[in-house]
């Protein structure tokens, strides 16, 4: 059954009957169509301004929420950071409200000669993209379903990393709609970090902008709750024709993504450094388990110059002008650090060769 109710509710301000004496009646006709105009384009506007505030608050919110994130992360106290989220969390209750506001509003306001002239009985159909798709999987099985991945597309992501132009990037991604996935934004990460440890960073950072367009375009999905591959192109245009918030909000996030790369490449490299170290010491460690190069930085000037001279007769007459239990000290954690052999090392040839030797004269360093 048609409802015709919403005909009853009509304003038709420029043919009614109901007129003034004292003033001509096109001319009242005119002034209420104005007003009536102007009435509606301050709601189109009060509108527009309602949309542009709650977009800033969903950014603010998402700012505020990844610092409280990377703050903990780091143990830095966010205390400051949750009175600012719960400032926004507030603002967004009252833009909700506010939001039905503005529906409750257009309900009720009456039609026109200008609004009921709009096509009513046409109908638009929009394919609906494919939901997106949400995947539990273990730390385990997600690292076996990244190596086959990047068996499987290595060549493709290489050639993706290096497009320059978003029109190339954005056909490319469509030729090949399996590449707008998580695994692909985190091999550009790992790609970046690895050319800024082989010095490459103008090429970690062309790489970097790659990897920020396409965590974009996830984000984006997650936005929407739809397939990224269905985002593709809608990005691509909206960064080409980004307005300069926009624009200048896109390079502050791949300049900080820059800097996390060039940080997380500096600490890889250190650990690299210490881990060649300990392996080093280790190689060196003596028969009990000491360093022979801080055991030798922790000996006594005088014992330090008898070991860089090699100088047995020297090393036994500074034994014997020390006292007695600062030289069995040293020369002990010498004989465990190796820088001391007592027996010259030789002890299984002098076993065979049954040759009794001074103990002093026999060692090495």
């Amino acid at each position: 059954m048609v409802d015709y109710s919403k005909w009853k509710n009509i304003e038709i301000s420029d043919d009614e009957d109901e007129t003034h004496p004292n003033i001509d009646t096109p001319s009242l006709f005119r002034w209420r169509h104005q007003a009536r105009v102007e009435r509606m384009e301050e709601q189109k506007r009060e509108k527009e301004e309602f949309e542009k505030a709650k977009k800033q608050n969903m950014k603010s919110l998402q700012d505020v929420k990844k610092q409280v994130s990377e703050a903990k992360e780091k143990g830095i106290d966010v205390s400051e950071l949750n009175r600012k989220l719960e400032k926004l969390l507030e603002e967004e209750k009252e833009m909700k409200k506010k939001e039905e506001e503005i529906r409750t509003k257009e309900r009720v306001t009456p039609w026109n000669v200008d609004t009921i002239s709009n096509p009513g009985f046409t109908k638009t159909v929009i394919n609906k993209p494919a939901a997106r798709q949400s995947e539990k999987l273990s730390d385990e099985e997600r690292e076996k379903r990244m190596k086959v991945f990047i068996k499987e597309n290595e060549k493709l992501l290489k050639e993706y990393g290096m497009l320059r132009k978003y029109d190339d990037s954005k056909r490319f991604l469509q030729e090949h709609p399996q590449l707008v996935c998580e695994d692909t934004a985190n091999y550009l990460v790992m790609w970046c970090i690895n050319l800024e440890l082989e010095d490459k960073q103008m090429l970690s950072q062309h790489v970097a902008h790659q990897c920020i367009c396409m965590q974009y375009i996830l984000e984006l999905s997650k936005q929407l709750e739809v397939d990224p591959r269905s985002c593709v192109s809608s990005f691509f245009i909206k960064i080409q024709e980004a307005n300069p918030e926009y624009k200048a909000n896109f390079d502050d996030e791949l300049k900080a993504f820059q800097e996390r790369v060039s940080k997380r490449a500096k600490e890889k490299l250190e650990a690299a450094l210490k881990e060649q170290e300990e392996e080093e010491r280790q190689s060196r460690l003596g028969p009990g388990g000491l360093d022979p190069v801080e055991v030798f930085e922790s000996l006594p000037q005088c014992l330090k110059e008898c070991f860089e001279k090699q100088d047995i007769k020297m090393l036994q007459e500074t034994i014997a002008n020390m006292p007695q239990d600062e030289a069995a000290y040293h020369m002990a954690r010498c004989v465990d650090s190796g820088l001391w052999l007592p027996e010259g090392g030789k002890k299984a040839e002098n076993s065979e060769n049954n040759e009794d030797k001074d103990p002093a004269t026999t060692a090495s360093y």
